[in-house]
């Protein structure tokens, strides 16, 4: 006598079958110079949406000069810069970084349509949450850069001075520190993204997470003492805090959505 629970599963899996079937074919139709044309294509829709941004942020570029150059002064030191060419181009790199992170969803939507065509159709209805959310923490982790990350480690090395040592940063220099500082904590900010990936997938858990919160300090602790733009303490501190933060809201994204199972393994 069959029994009705496998009658069960027997439904379930050919309900199944055909968005597998689907997913595959689409999957299996794509060639190898088919990935490439397409890698190729979003690279240069993101390329396009960078320039187009950084064109009308150089619109306004006077007005960012002045804005990030009374910014680094306010936090100690008295910018200059000794080479002919260094204020033209700091206009120029200021003005990137603007499209830059102006243009950061539509290169988050270009990566996301890359990497659809592998993906079961129920996995493709992540796209706007996938999309909105990475933009969201990614102006999150600049948005804490600049307000909070970078001041504190730029008034950190401005109270070195002492009498008859004065704080005089390069522009170059001082942009450049900020820079990694902004894009550093704008990638920083995504792992709740990529825990929600990894739980959705099953590869990692909740309790995974948890149980080894231990050892991922220490990792945190490592991997920011590897990406920060110098080996001070309080600029370690500015990665690593943000991160062990990060670390427990993904404990509770991977709970939210992470992938029910039967069996807990780890």
């Amino acid at each position: 006598m069959t029994d009705p629970a496998e009658i069960g599963r027997a439904l379930s899996v050919d309900d199944e079958l055909p968005e597998q079937a689907e997913a595959t074919e689409d999957r299996s139709r794509m060639s190898f110079l088919d990935h490439l044309d397409e890698l190729r294509k979003r690279i240069l829709y993101s390329f396009y949406a960078l320039i187009a941004c950084c064109a009308v942020a150089f619109f306004y570029w006077q007005t960012l000069y002045a804005y990030f150059v009374k910014y680094f002064s306010a936090y100690g030191g008295q910018l200059i810069y000794s080479q002919p060419m260094a204020g033209f181009l700091f206009s120029l790199k200021l003005t990137a970084l603007i499209g830059l992170i102006a243009a950061a969803p539509f290169i988050f939507a270009q990566f996301w349509l890359f990497v659809a065509p592998g993906l079961y159709a129920r996995e493709k209805r992540v796209v706007i949450p996938f999309v909105f959310f990475s933009s969201v923490l990614f102006f999150a982790g600049a948005w804490f850069g600049h307000t909070q990350g970078f001041p504190a480690m730029w008034r950190f090395f401005a109270g070195y001075q002492i009498e008859g040592l004065s704080f005089l940063p390069a522009l170059d220099i001082t942009f450049g520190f900020y820079v990694k500082v902004i894009i550093g904590l704008g990638l920083v900010f995504q792992m709740p993204m990529l825990v929600y990936s990894l739980a959705r997938f099953g590869i990692v858990t909740w309790k995974f997470l948890a149980r080894h919160f231990r050892y991922a300090i220490l990792i945190i602790v490592v991997t920011a003492a590897v990406i920060t733009p110098s080996g001070d303490m309080v600029t370690l501190a500015v990665f690593a805090a943000p991160m062990v933060v990060l670390y427990v809201i993904s404990i509770g994204v991977a709970f939210v959505f992470g992938k029910r199972r039967d069996k807990e393994t780890v």
